[in-house]
């Protein structure tokens, strides 16, 4: 357990980077910081916002993460009381919302949906600037990579998969969103600790699906919300979550680790500003976050899509940012073909 101090509040960390603190503590939390600034900050920080929000999304508009997005944006304004627009900003893994932001006035009118792209693409050097080029306002939910085949596989597990490597005449081919992305790093992991050399096929979000129903990729990692549909329709298998424990959604399916693979991969998704926003303004936004989580809206998306909702914010997110930051480090200095 650890003690991370955030602009005079104290927060309790657990091991993980988890918060012991429920929403509701975080937001009794938040709104006495908010209190205090209300009574020692500039006039101008305390009425904020006065405008609306530019919400940046760093993903295609359509997916589940741009549905989530929005969502979180349309709570929050409730909140705020003033619109936060969402505006996809894709291409590059991330790297051209990131660059945009970073650039961005630091005022409090530039919101990032970020998530842990934030990593991969600062480590490949994607970008000209580390994670910490930005202020993190707080993780919203985090869930697991999974590993997964059509349902007319011969796989039923992992153990079977890594059996076959190197005895079919080819080698085994694992889509990914795109080379360097989290489900790419996942994938990597996974092959590393069997000791299976797999093709790695960056194929993108909107085909990876689709070629492994059609035959053109054996497997593929990829966040729990981008492949649930498919499972519940019966037409892909998990033979592993990558999370640290099981998700409840697909309460059957064993952790990696579970099956001896020294694996751990949970994707998060949360807030950034740009680097020098007002602290006040980020307790605002932190509150804010907060209490579009708990939205009963929100709560239900997250149960239908299989999130875990857990509101982790400022110091405490940077912690947990620094501790994932190194695990996707050491994962693409192993693979030589990534490092930059």
């Amino acid at each position: 357990m650890a003690t991370v101090l955030q602009h005079g509040v104290e927060y309790r960390l657990a091991e993980d980077g988890r918060s012991t603190g429920d929403a509701s503590r975080l937001s009794m939390l938040l709104a006495a910081l908010l209190a205090g600034f209300g009574l020692f900050g500039p006039p101008a920080a305390a009425q904020y916002p006065e405008r609306a929000i530019e919400f940046v999304i760093p993903f295609d508009a359509g997916g589940s993460a741009d549905i989530e997005g929005r969502l979180l944006a349309e709570e929050m304004g409730a909140v705020l009381g003033v619109t936060l627009v969402p505006v996809n900003r894709p291409g590059a893994g991330g790297a051209l919302a990131y660059s945009y932001v970073n650039d961005a006035d630091p005022d409090g009118y530039t919101v990032m949906w970020t998530s842990t792209s934030i990593l991969t693409i600062t480590n490949l050097g994607n970008v000209p600037f580390g994670f910490d080029a930005l202020d993190h306002i707080g993780r919203v939910e985090h869930q697991p990579l999974v590993f997964a085949v059509a349902t007319d596989s011969p796989w039923s597990d992992i153990d079977s998969l890594a059996g076959d490597c190197g005895n079919r005449g080819r080698p085994i081919r694992i889509a990914n969103s795109g080379t360097g992305s989290t489900t790419h790093l996942g994938a990597l992991a996974v092959m590393q600790e069997v000791g299976c050399e797999a093709v790695h096929l960056p194929i993108g979000t909107r085909r990876r699906n689709a070629t492994v129903l059609s035959g053109e990729a054996d497997a593929m990692v990829a966040p729990l919300t981008g492949a649930l549909s498919l499972f519940r329709a019966g037409r892909l298998r998990f033979l592993a979550s990558l999370g640290a424990d099981r998700n409840p959604i697909i309460a059957d399916v064993p952790t990696a680790r579970e099956l001896g693979i020294d694996v751990e991969f949970d994707l998060f998704r949360g807030l950034s500003v740009p680097m020098g926003t007002p602290a006040e303004v980020q307790a605002r936004l932190a509150d804010a976050m907060t209490r579009a989580a708990s939205s009963d809206a929100f709560q239900r998306l997250a149960d239908d899509l299989g999130l875990t909702v857990a509101p982790l914010i400022m110091g405490p997110f940077e912690a947990l940012l620094r501790r994932e930051d190194a695990r996707v480090r050491a994962i693409i200095q192993s693979a030589d073909t990534l490092t930059p």
